[in-house]
């Protein structure tokens, strides 16, 4: 467990921002396991070929191997909304010895992370340029379905923050994410929870949260910075990586609801479940094109099950009550967990 106790100034400067760093780390962390489940499993058989054939991608070995034993400052914190990995890459090269110095005096010495001290120029730079061709390789062709997903989930917690403060994003953000006034806890799976007992309070700073696409790999979170303490949580649209034309697990049983409703429409009926989404947002997260899924909202609206409303340059679509009781009554409700 991790235990962050935050108190009112913080939780009024939270805010959100994406990070194409973190989630290349999470990847690769997801990758260190035996079994990777849908629907990370296509990717994660083509990102492993990508590591086994393309010998630029070398130095990310380093990430595989260190598992807990992972530093901060091999993940600097975003220091805008929505930076590119090159942005990153170079904040990571930049990277001070003083830095690297003081938080290795916390972690394990081993001869990977000694490195970073003896030659921290040539270790960070050698770092970076495997963690940009794992990128350009294993991530770079999901990207742009990824920001799709990304700024949906952006957009619904920023209204969410907007429209009831701190407390309802907090208390919503995912199961492994518990938040009880005044402290948020990050849940660890059972096998690495003794290793992940930590305790942190916060006065008078920023929470930055970081919706991840492949946080299932690990939840991160970052005290390195005097000011901000980020935290990573899994943002829904994972099913973005799924095979296209792959079955999911949930349709090897009879699915009432495209029984019902047809299979694409009974599709864009889930993503809206429980969360409000564009017209682009849903084609890139479930991977039809937009005047398939524009055409599936008109009829869903018409028959009164979803609904339509402008947020600034945006419309947003979601579900009426009776949306919502189809897919409790018929989704299953399992069917929809998945998808995040």
């Amino acid at each position: 467990m991790i235990r962050i106790e935050l108190d009112e100034l913080t939780l009024a400067r939270t805010r959100i921002a994406t990070s194409p760093l973190w989630e290349t780390l999470c990847s690769l962390f997801l990758l260190r396991r035996a079994y990777v489940p849908w629907p990370y499993d296509g990717w994660a058989a083509r990102a492993r070929s990508v590591l086994a054939t393309v010998p630029e991608t070398a130095p990310v070995d380093l990430v595989l191997r260190l598992g807990s034993r992972f530093p901060d400052f091999l993940s600097p914190i975003p220091r805008s909304a929505s930076p590119t990995i090159e942005e990153e890459l170079d904040r990571l090269r930049a990277t001070g010895p003083d830095v690297i110095a003081a938080e290795m005096n916390v972690q394990t010495s081993t001869p990977d992370l000694d490195r970073f001290l003896k030659d921290p120029v040539r270790a960070l730079g050698e770092l970076a340029d495997g963690l940009q061709a794992y990128w350009d390789a294993a991530l770079a062709p999901y990207w742009p379905a990824m920001c799709g997903a990304l700024d949906e989930e952006m957009l619904f917690r920023a209204r969410l923050l907007a429209a009831d403060g701190p407390d309802a994003l907090l208390g919503a953000l995912h199961d492994r994410v518990r938040w009880e006034y005044p402290v948020l806890t990050l849940v660890k799976p059972p096998e690495a929870a003794r290793s992940h007992e930590h305790a942190f309070a916060f006065d008078d700073q920023r929470l930055l949260l970081i919706p991840l696409i492949f946080s299932r790999g690990a939840l991160m979170c970052s005290t390195r910075e005097e000011d901000v303490v980020a935290v990573s949580y899994q943002a829904r649209g994972s099913v973005v990586l799924a095979d296209r034309g792959r079955e999911r697990p949930e349709e090897t049983e009879q699915d009432r609801l495209a029984v019902l409703l047809g299979n694409g429409r009974a599709a864009v009926l889930r993503a809206l479940y429980p969360r409000p989404s564009t017209t682009a947002g849903l084609a890139a997260t479930l991977g039809l094109a937009p005047s398939t899924v524009s055409e599936h909202l008109s009829v869903l609206v018409a028959a009164g099950v979803a609904h339509r409303h402008r947020a600034g340059r945006r419309v947003l679509y979601g579900l009426e009550p009776a949306g919502l009781s189809l897919v409790d009554l018929l989704g299953p409700p399992e069917a929809v967990r998945l998808l995040g």
